[in-house]
């Protein structure tokens, strides 16, 4: 049951993706903009964490998670420091993540050449 929540949720906002781009004629960039910024939203009234505890990585894998990351972190950190913990709490959870793409992103430029 728990890998047809996923697959629900996980393709329901990639399908919303799809729709978006298709219809409104938005480029990549706009959808992922607006999709880091829904993240953000749903993590008020920790509605994210409910949609993560159904879907499992289905919730978990798409960008909108990086903007839930992003603000619940920020929140926590808030609570904790105070208002610079809103600019420094972001860096906690999302950093190893950022490191990585753009360590795997090296290697790739390294690897293959671009097309003429």
């Amino acid at each position: 049951m728990i890998f047809l929540c996923a697959f629900m949720i996980g393709g329901g906002i990639c399908a919303l993706g799809e729709l978006i781009k298709c219809l409104l004629k938005w480029t990549t960039g706009h959808i992922t903009v607006l999709f880091v910024s829904l993240g953000t939203l749903l993590d008020f009234n920790h509605f994210y964490e409910k949609l993560i505890d159904i879907g499992g990585a289905g919730a978990l894998l798409p960008i909108t998670s990086f903007g839930h990351s992003l603000a619940h972190a920020s929140f926590e950190k808030a609570q904790q420091v105070g208002f610079i913990g809103i600019f420094t709490g972001m860096f906690d959870k999302t950093s190893g993540g950022i490191a990585f793409t753009i360590f795997i992103a090296v290697i790739i430029a390294l690897l293959f050449k671009p097309k003429s």
